[in-house]
């Protein structure tokens, strides 16, 4: 586990994002991963869905490229598990984020939340903190009818305009995405606005995180 000392913007960090499916990464992270990237302190950078299957696949691999074209040092890992029933392929997601280890040592990993109502989520944040010991982690929100949003620890002030390339991304690059009626700008960019309140960001906007476990010094 890194020191919030190695967060003092001077040092360059490796970042791994894991995403059960095609958007989350995006949906719970991606106005940090602007922010980290806008200011240069991506050395290098590991995106991982678990699930990105059929079109969704493409999907996928174009919006990691929209936020990744700036860092030189990047790799995107594209699983074909299946979606909605990680419970019972966890030991194969776990072989395959395992061989990932192996060649990624982050020391930040962006992942679900543990409280996250979807089962695919949960089971990804829990193989995180099995996995990944040695990185601080960092559990983001993705909004959702079940109504499972609570009460976050860690913000990331956003400017409005990485708020918007995030929602860009988001609408660009999802069409598969666009019939779902939570699936909208006004979505995202509410989240941002509350969770911008709660911690006053200077442009009113944030993402919010739960750092479950830190290392002071």
């Amino acid at each position: 586990m890194i020191s919030l000392d190695h967060l003092d913007g001077e040092q360059p960090l490796s970042i791994l994002c894991l995403g059960a499916h095609s958007d989350d990464i995006e949906i719970g992270a991606g106005g940090t991963l602007l922010t980290l990237i806008g200011q240069n302190r991506c050395q290098s950078v590991h995106w991982c869905v678990v699930s990105a299957c059929g079109k969704r696949e493409d999907e996928a691999y174009n919006s990691a490229l929209s936020c990744l074209a700036p860092v030189r040092d990047r790799e995107i890992s594209l699983g074909q598990f299946k979606d909605s029933d990680f419970p019972s392929q966890r030991e194969a997601i776990k072989e395959w984020l395992l061989e990932i280890r192996e060649r990624f040592r982050p020391d930040i990993v962006f992942t679900h939340a543990r409280l996250d109502a979807h089962q695919d989520h949960r089971e990804i944040n829990q193989l995180t903190w099995n996995l990944f010991r040695d990185s601080l982690i960092l559990e983001y929100e993705i909004p959702k009818w079940d109504g499972d949003l609570g009460q976050p620890n860690a913000y990331v002030a956003l400017t409005a305009e990485t708020l918007e390339r995030k929602i860009e991304i988001l609408q660009t690059c999802f069409g598969s995405q666009r019939s779902k009626d939570w699936f909208d700008a006004e979505t995202f960019r509410g989240l941002a606005r509350v969770r911008g309140m709660e911690c006053r960001a200077p442009e009113r906007f944030a993402e919010a995180f739960y750092a479950r476990k830190l290392r002071l010094f």
